[in-house]
């Protein structure tokens, strides 16, 4: 199957389990971490994570990761 076929499948809502090979498929591996921040950073945090629709967890992991792939360049 080509991958606009199941880009096509996918976004149509069909079920595309069977065509996922799982046999390999691992769940990423999370530590957490406490991160203390001042009161101004988590509201403009929270602002931008309103502003995209994401949770505030997501915008900081974004950032982080983009942040990783910069100075690894």
């Amino acid at each position: 199957m080509k991958a606009s076929e199941f880009d096509k499948k996918f976004d149509d809502g069909e079920d595309i389990i069977e065509y996922l090979d799982l046999s390999q498929a691992k769940r990423p591996q999370f530590n957490q971490i406490n991160l203390d921040l001042p009161n101004w950073m988590v509201e403009k945090i929270e602002q931008e994570a309103t502003r995209q629709g994401l949770t505030q967890q997501a915008i900081l992991q974004n950032w982080i990761a983009e942040k990783l792939e910069q100075l690894q360049a």
